[in-house]
C-alpha cells in the first residue's frame, strides 16, 4: 500500500538522515536506475545542497577550517537537522551550537563563536534598512520623558560576547594569504553586529556600551540600561555612549 504523504515526507527525512526504510524503498520505483540507487543520489545530492547553503552562511568557519573538513562538518549537521522552511538563507540556527559540541572541531575552541558571528551577520544582512531611531526622532521628546523610554535596537541588530578576540579572528580569515596569527587570550570581544547600507558588519563595544544595549533588547528602559551600563563599567557615559550608538543607526524606533 502506498504510503500516505506525511509518511512519505517523513520517511525521506530518515532516509536523508541515514535511516533507510524498507517502506519507502517499496514506494520508489526503478527502472534502469535501482529504486535504491536513486534514493542514495536524492540523499547525496540534498545533503550536497545543504552544505553549500551552509557554506555560504558560515564563510568564515569554512576559512578556519577549510573547504573539506567544513563539508564533513556540515554534511553531519545537516543529516541530522534539515530544514523546516524553504528559504535556505534562514538555516542553520542551531549550527553554532553544533560546532560547539563536534568532537573533530575541539581544538579549536572559538570556532562555534566565530559561527555564532557568521550567523549573526547573516541575520542582520536580511533583514530590513529601516527605519531607524535618528536625532529628529528624539527632538519630539520632552526631555524628562527620555528616561522612561523604551528603545529597541535596529532590526536585525545582536550583541554578540566572547572570551576570544573573534573579531581579529574574523578579520584575519578574511585574508586567506595572511599568516598573521591570533593571541587566545589577547582579550574578550563585545561586539555590534548591525545591518548596513549596503552589506551588514560588526563594531566593537566597551562593556559599558555592551551592558546598555543587552538592557535595552531586554526590554528595560533608557534609565535602567543607563544604571546597568554604569554598574558594569564605571567609566561608562550615557551622552556619547548613546550618541555613537545613534550615529551608528543602532537603534528602531522609540516606543
Amino acid at each position: 500500500m502506498p504510503l500516505a504523504l506525511p509518511d512519505l515526507q517523513a520517511a525521506l527525512a530518515d532516509h536523508v538522515a541515514g535511516h533507510d526504510r524498507a517502506e519507502l524503498l517499496a514506494s520508489v520505483v526503478g527502472d534502469s536506475i535501482p529504486a535504491a540507487a536513486r534514493l542514495r543520489v536524492h540523499r547525496n545530492h540534498v545533503l550536497h545542497s545543504l552544505g553549500t547553503a551552509l557554506a555560504a552562511t558560515f564563510p568564515t568557519v569554512q576559512a578556519l577550517v577549510g573547504d573539506e573538513f567544513f563539508r564533513g562538518m556540515a554534511r553531519t549537521f545537516a543529516a541530522h537537522d534539515l530544514p523546516t522552511q524553504p528559504v535556505l538563507s534562514e538555516y542553520g540556527a542551531g549550527f553554532s551550537r553544533f560546532v560547539g559540541g563536534y568532537t573533530p572541531a575541539r581544538g579549536l575552541p572559538y570556532l562555534a563563536d566565530i559561527a555564532r558571528l557568521d550567523w549573526a551577520l547573516n541575520v542582520a544582512f536580511h533583514s530590513p534598512t529601516e527605519p531607524r531611531l535618528a536625532s529628529a526622532d528624539l527632538a519630539s521628546i520632552q526631555v524628562e520623558q527620555l528616561p522612561t523610554k523604551l528603545v529597541s535596537l535596529a532590526p536585525g541588530a545582536a550583541v554578540l560576547r566572547s572570551i576570544y578576540p573573534i573579531e581579529r579572528i574574523w578579520a584575519t580569515a578574511q585574508s586567506p594569504a595572511s599568516h598573521e596569527t591570533v593571541d587566545l587570550n589577547s582579550g574578550a570581544a563585545r561586539l555590534l553586529v548591525l545591518r548596513r547600507a549596503n552589506d551588514a558588519g560588526f563594531v566593537c563595544l566597551s562593556e559599558g556600551e555592551a551592558s546598555f544595549l543587552e538592557a535595552l533588547a531586554a526590554g528595560r528602559t533608557l534609565e535602567d540600561a543607563a544604571g546597568l551600563a554604569l554598574a558594569a563599567d564605571a567609566v561608562f557615559e550615557l551622552s556619547p555612549a548613546f550618541a555613537r550608538l545613534l550615529h551608528l543607526r543602532a537603534f528602531a524606533a522609540v516606543q
